[in-house]
């Protein structure tokens, strides 16, 4: 296992008042409000999902709808913006034919998070997180050895879309749903060459024998996965886009090599390309308990991910207004 780093807060020159004044807050022991999904809530809202690329191409198809969505989570409560970014990597878009549209794509995200913001400054600064992550298609649960990059070619990748949201305004690079250190590894360099702080967040699963196991390499155990992360550098990691039930083992786990601020944002359904399916949905007050034991044991940063939506998020908040700091 690797050696528990040591930590910092950070004091990056790029940090803005938005972050300043979340980096003060968790130095004081405050909980702080990420925000919600934006995928499931943008299909919750009407916009088509992309065979090939998710929600990515929602943010040219149904602006209005991301713009409301960036600006809902804002009003109840969220401190920072999450770009609809997820699947909008030459990983997911060259295969779906939509290669030609990374930039457009990313550009046009990021511009209406920052029209999120104008229109939100009422609510304090706020945050914009340019979100990145190593999704790769897959169809009926598999996926073609051919669209599966190459280290070389997602090195490039990253670097180019780290590069991209850096110079359209992104505040912090959100790392979402890493759980496959050849790759994420990657992404986390990509992201310290900007400047940037960087904010991470990793994905396990349940193998069939009932062991946690990284999201992408079902057959790595996360003790595995952890011991194999280069985070030296990062600001923030946590727990994403895994099960209510497996993300406080997950956090335990992630603590044993990482000694800096927690976050946790749990979903709650499953995908099936190109649609998430909401069933067996977590009740509202189910998460609110999971999520209180992960704040008992040092998590600070609470959120929800996909199938959680705004409805989720807002019962979140509400539960702790009390405890959470609001910007400064």
């Amino acid at each position: 296992m690797r050696r528990r780093l040591a930590y910092q807060l950070p004091g990056s020159a790029l940090m803005n008042d938005a972050l300043r004044s979340i980096t003060a807050d968790l130095a004081a022991g405050a909980v702080i409000l990420l925000d919600g999904p934006t995928g499931t809530e943008l299909e919750q809202r009407g916009a088509e999902m992309h065979e090939g690329s998710w929600a990515a191409m929602a943010s040219e198809t149904h602006p209005e709808i991301l713009l409301a969505i960036y600006e809902d989570y804002v009003r109840a409560g969220a401190r920072i913006i999450t770009t609809n970014t997820f699947t909008t990597n030459r990983f997911m878009l060259e295969p779906a034919g939509l290669g030609d549209r990374f930039e457009q794509l990313n550009t046009k995200a990021l511009q209406l998070a920052h029209e999120a913001r104008e229109r939100t400054r009422d609510c304090g600064p706020i945050a914009i997180a340019g979100a990145m992550s190593h999704q790769m298609p897959r169809y009926q649960g598999r996926m073609n050895p051919e669209w599966i990059p190459s280290l070389a070619q997602a090195r490039a990748a990253f670097d180019e879309m780290a590069g991209l949201l850096a110079g359209e305004g992104a505040d912090v690079l959100l790392l979402e749903m890493m759980s496959d250190p050849d790759y994420a590894n990657l992404a986390i360099e990509a992201a310290r060459n900007t400047g940037l702080p960087i904010w991470v967040g990793f994905s396990v699963r349940r193998s069939d024998d009932g062991v946690l196991v990284s999201n992408a390499r079902r057959e790595m155990a996360i003790e595995d996965m952890f011991s194999e992360l280069e985070i030296e550098g990062v600001d923030v990691a946590g727990v994403m886009h895994s099960s209510a039930n497996d993300t406080g083992p997950a956090l335990e786990a992630l603590r044993s090599v990482w000694a800096g601020p927690t976050m946790a944002y749990p979903d709650s359904g499953f995908f099936r390309m190109p649609n998430w399916v909401f069933e067996d949905i977590l009740p509202e007050n189910e998460l609110i308990n999971f999520t209180e034991s992960w704040v008992k044991t040092g998590t600070q940063l609470i959120g929800t991910c996909c199938g959680l939506g705004l409805k989720h998020f807002r019962a979140l908040a509400t539960h702790f207004a009390p405890k959470a700091a609001a910007p400064s």
